[in-house]
């Protein structure tokens, strides 16, 4: 384990507190289908582009939503807070996330 991003509590109520650890053999990836659309491995040169990431706003709420841009796809929701976070952690900023929100259909 290397260590933690910051816990970020969600609209449907949980509070994720993700654990950052570094695996020295290519595992296999296993989405369970009923939790997770799809799965990824991403590059750390694909977090460190300049475009990689885009906020937009919602009329919904006043807190600015994050977009993750990968090959063409938008990943949104807490799995975007999570990987800026991580980037800016790399590059030695302490950014913090809870200001950030995530999209309408992520609120059930």
């Amino acid at each position: 384990m290397l260590g933690l991003l910051d816990d970020y509590p969600t609209r449907s109520g949980y509070l994720i507190t993700p654990v950052v650890v570094w695996v020295s053999m290519r595992a296999a990836i296993v989405p369970n289908s009923a939790e997770v659309a799809s799965a990824h491995r991403i590059a750390l040169e694909a977090i460190e582009a300049e475009d990689a990431f885009s906020f937009t706003n919602t009329p919904e709420c006043t807190r600015r939503v994050i977009r993750f841009r990968l090959t063409g796809q938008l990943i949104d929701a807490l799995t975007a807070v999570l990987i800026y976070q991580f980037r800016e952690v790399l590059a030695g900023r302490a950014t913090r996330v809870a200001d950030l929100e995530q999209p309408v259909f992520a609120w059930k």
